[in-house]
């Protein structure tokens, strides 16, 4: 079955310079965080999987190696991500050097939501990345998915984890 992302995708380019992201020149995109700060983003996936149904994965990456939609399409088939039963998953997608982001819904998700369901997850993720405040963005962004994917996919007592909530890294 063809992955469809016929829309509720956002990508932004992260303006401005952080001092954190030009210090990162010889290092892997594992490095960008602390072990701290991955723990608090694994933490926010996790509770805001207590909400929903919805699957969220964390994908960071020095460079986006094409457009940065279909670098985050390619990671999201990678991840198997198009897997999940209800097609309810949802990746961040981070390419810390070129400063590309993007929020990609899976079908089931783009089926059910309005065009602009991601608007406000999107901004309050930004606003975070343009202070020098990533993995603040990246916990902002997971619990305002977690709140707003729990409308239409709420938590059931059955549910399962069907992806992994660690944050998964690119080799460049």
């Amino acid at each position: 079955m063809p992955i469809e992302f016929n829309r509720h995708f956002l990508s932004s380019e992260i303006a401005g310079h952080s001092a954190k992201t030009e210090n990162t020149v010889n290092m892997g995109a594992e490095f960008f965080f602390s072990k701290e700060e991955r723990n608090k983003i694994v933490s926010a996936i996790e509770k805001a999987e207590l909400n929903t149904s919805g699957e969220i994965r964390v994908h960071i990456e020095n460079y986006c190696k094409q457009e940065v939609l279909e670098q985050a399409c390619k990671v999201f088939s990678s991840l198997k991500m198009h897997k999940t039963q209800l097609r309810n998953g949802v990746l961040f997608y981070v390419a810390i050097k070129d400063r590309q982001f993007a929020i990609l819904g899976d079908v089931g998700i783009n089926q059910l939501v309005s065009d602009d369901f991601w608007d406000n997850t999107k901004s309050l993720v930004l606003d975070k990345f343009k202070a020098g405040s990533f993995c603040d963005g990246l916990v902002t962004g997971i619990e305002s998915a977690g709140n707003q994917l729990k409308e239409f996919f709420p938590y059931q007592d059955d549910d399962i984890n069907e992806l992994s909530d660690e944050i998964s890294f690119g080799t460049d």
